[in-house]
């Protein structure tokens, strides 16, 4: 079995009334999440906790890599429906929620997101952002018109074109891949990487041990500005 250590940390910021994000460790499932909720302090709040609330559901370790999947997906989707019912039920009130999960079973991982929630991977000493956001900067990143540290900082920056209970289908990506000794993942909302670029989560990353960095990644967040929500989990692989 893979051995693992892990840190979160979910912060408020310094400019919101409530935190809309939440965050999920289930280390005896393998199974991690960050969920940043859309829709104001009540649609956000539900959102987020719908999301790490079905995803908790998926309570077996001997998963597959392609059971984990399977599983992954079938939760997302009825948190995709349990949050279209709430909206309904408030009069169709906008809400969402952001996701990006990240889960080891047999040596590899498997990973679900959809919007700007993210999911990097630190591999002997080169940091890789293994997510793409869904949102409208995106798009001129892949375009080649700027970088995902300059996207950050585009009028437009918070404009996602995909969330959990938005629209009538669910719409995600995945991705998964073998685990090696050594490799570190961070999954993030956007109020981490707002505020901490490419190099900066490289170097904290690559110089932090586990006990700290979660609290070092808020902190630059947070002197950065803060204002947004702050979730982050860092996982080692050992």
């Amino acid at each position: 079995m893979t051995n693992i250590r892990f840190s979160a940390s979910t912060h408020i910021g310094h400019k919101r009334k409530v935190n809309e994000d939440s965050i999920l460790a289930l280390p005896e499932q393998r199974i991690w999440v960050v969920a940043d909720g859309m829709g104001g302090h009540e649609g956000g709040d539900f959102a987020s906790q719908a999301v790490v609330d079905s995803v908790a559901m998926v309570m077996n370790p001997a998963l597959t890599p392609v059971g984990l999947l399977q599983a992954l997906r079938e939760t997302l989707r009825r948190a995709h429906e349990a949050i279209q019912a709430e909206s309904q039920r408030r009069n169709g009130a906008t809400m969402g929620s952001t996701v990006v999960t990240f889960a080891i079973a047999d040596g590899h991982f498997a990973c679900f997101w959809s919007g700007d929630s993210r999911l990097y991977r630190l591999q002997q000493g080169e940091l890789e952002l293994l997510t793409v956001d869904h949102s409208l900067v995106a798009e001129l990143v892949l375009a080649g018109e700027m970088s995902w540290d300059e996207a950050e900082h585009h009028p437009q920056s918070n404009a996602i074109t995909r969330a959990v209970g938005v629209g009538e289908v669910l719409e995600l990506d995945k991705i998964r891949g073998q685990v090696l000794p050594g490799d570190r993942f961070l999954l993030c909302s956007d109020g981490l990487s707002k505020y901490a670029n490419f190099q900066t989560l490289s170097d904290v990353l690559g110089s932090e041990p586990i006990e700290t960095v979660a609290d070092r990644l808020q902190t630059i967040a947070l002197d950065g500005g803060g204002a947004d929500n702050i979730s982050l989990i860092v996982v080692d692989i050992l």
